[in-house]
């Protein structure tokens, strides 16, 4: 008989997090893998759950899209870490998320920010450095502000967490983090709000059947002027490109969205870097 493995009782949102994991096994383990995640692997053979009738077969393309939003994510932190090796990253809905073994430098400190059944969970699984502390919140609870060392730099990362929010809190959260954190950096991501509205209305569903749980916003250019304008210390926002992946979508179609004007807004997915300002509104490098 192996190992006991945890079973997690994990429904609606808080359940996304075990679709992401195992969108990223999947991908950690192919041949021609876009992202290297032991640990990810590790974590989907250490849970006693149905992955597969949940989520649909693991051949899946969805573990494309996947991984090329998460070399994104990795990518903005190794950068913010070369100018601010001491700095402090905090992962808002950090899930069952495994970046800290795929990028940290040894030297960060990092702060995961999530609901109470999904800290509990993640302190069952994953060991944790002394460099890492667990905050059992909301992101919309600005708790985990006061628990931020600002002095070294800060990179906060929202990654598939702001489409369940309302428009006005995304707005509110943005601009909290522009007050309390001068010469920050976010970096977050969002569907399309034509995406989002989809998934609003329960038009989308993984390739299990299972219900996705429905979205409040999405992003295009007109909400980027609106988070552009939610704080004077807003003083930055970036549209950053996603890396060329495999197959007909991720491969030649969504490559050829990003470079094409007149569709270019039409593309499914969102990730906008933001840069916090000093008090006059000056971006800090």
């Amino acid at each position: 008989m192996g190992p006991q493995r945890t079973r997690p009782d994990l429904g609606g949102v808080p359940e996304t997090a075990l679709w992401t994991l195992y969108t990223r096994a999947h991908e950690a383990r192919r041949p021609d893998r876009l992202i290297v995640d032991p640990e990810a692997i590790k974590l989907v053979d250490a849970l006693d759950y149905p992955f597969r009738e949940r989520f649909g077969p693991d051949k899946w393309d969805m573990a494309d899209g996947e991984a090329i939003r998460t070399r994104v994510f990795d990518d903005e932190l190794r950068r913010f870490l070369q100018n601010h090796p001491e700095g402090t990253v905090v992962t808002l809905a950090e899930g069952l998320e495994t970046q800290f073994w795929r990028a940290d430098n040894g030297q960060a400190r990092w702060i995961g920010v999530d609901l109470p059944e999904i800290v509990k969970l993640r302190r069952c699984l994953l060991p944790e450095s002394p460099r890492q502390r667990l905050i059992a919140c909301s992101a919309l609870d600005d708790h985990w502000m006061n628990e931020v060392d600002p002095t070294r730099g800060v990179l906060i990362t929202a990654k598939g967490l702001f489409q369940y929010f309302q428009p006005a809190e995304v707005r509110r959260l943005i601009a909290a983090c522009a007050e309390r954190f001068p010469g920050a950096v976010m970096v977050f991501e969002a569907p399309s709000r034509w995406l989002s509205t989809r998934m609003r209305q329960g038009r989308l569903r993984t390739p299990a059947g299972t219900p996705i749980p429905p979205t409040y916003w999405g992003m295009d250019p007109k909400e980027g002027r609106r988070i552009r304008t939610a704080h004077p210390n807003i003083a930055e926002l970036t549209d950053l490109p996603l890396p060329v992946g495999r197959g007909k979508v991720y491969g030649r179609l969504l490559p050829w969205i990003a470079r094409t004007p007149v569709v270019r807004n039409w593309k499914p997915v969102w990730i906008t870097r933001v840069r916090f300002g000093d008090a006059s509104g000056a971006p800090l490098r």
